[in-house]
């Protein structure tokens, strides 16, 4: 039985004003806010089953992320028009060596990276996340990976990329893009993971680790959920069961 992704987890500066340019972006609302952490959840409609959640951290950001989303658009003026409205609210147009592409990249007012994408038919009933992406040094190999972590069933496969999609087939894609760039201390952005409710925690660590897990110690304490890192060094929490 596999673990599910529940949450997207950001690191941040300031927490609430993060969570607030995102949830004024992606039209979704403030779920939960806490001094710990702020979520944001998105309607039921949209397809996204996860939270998008800010956690506080001392920490600058210092290298360009690992993990980054695709916004998805359904046409030329649509993409513009979001392009637009996020520069609105703190966006910044920002260079990380992609040339002349038809996406657009931007970063956020703490400075995470994130595209634009021009209209895809692949990305046409996602809603407004196109995919959570993942640079990886070795797509396939990490990808065979976070599908018996998650699930999730292998649904596209190119040069230096490769798709997950949920069994539902609603929501965002999970890719795993080549080129990764060296690793460079703690990422700022990782998933969650959790076992259905009745589920094993332990057992699933356990089966995360023979998969090709570790063990990871990014300064937890005696925290009821378990760090681990997947099989190029990102780290990620496994959940209780929920």
């Amino acid at each position: 039985m596999a673990t599910r992704p529940v949450n997207l987890v950001v690191d941040s500066a300031q927490p609430r004003e993060l969570a607030g340019f995102w949830a004024e972006l992606l039209g979704w609302r403030i779920a939960l806010d806490l001094p710990s952490e702020v979520a944001v959840r998105a309607p039921a409609a949209d397809g996204w089953d996860l939270d998008l959640v800010m956690v506080p951290v001392p920490e600058a950001k210092t290298a360009k992320n690992r993990i980054h989303l695709d916004l998805a658009s359904g046409s030329a003026a649509e993409q513009r028009a979001l392009v637009d409205r996020a520069v609105r609210l703190g966006a910044e147009p920002v260079d990380i060596g992609q040339g002349p592409v038809p996406w657009v990249v931007l970063a956020d007012p703490e400075g995470n990276e994130f595209c634009v994408l021009e209209p895809r038919p692949e990305y046409a009933r996602t809603g407004a996340v196109a995919a959570i992406v993942l640079d990886a040094a070795d797509p396939a190999g990490l990808a065979a990976f976070w599908a018996g972590a998650t699930g999730w069933v292998l649904s596209r496969r190119a040069d230096a990329q490769v798709g997950l999609r949920a069994p539902t087939g609603r929501g965002p894609w999970l890719e795993l893009l080549g080129g990764a760039e060296p690793k460079r201390g703690k990422n700022r952005v990782h998933l969650d993971v959790a076992p259905p409710a009745g589920g094993g925690h332990a057992g699933e660590v356990e089966r995360l680790v023979r998969l090709g897990a570790r063990t990871a110690d990014v300064g937890q304490r005696d925290e009821p959920w378990r760090v681990l890192a997947d099989p190029e060094g990102n780290e990620f929490c496994v959940l209780t069961p929920r």
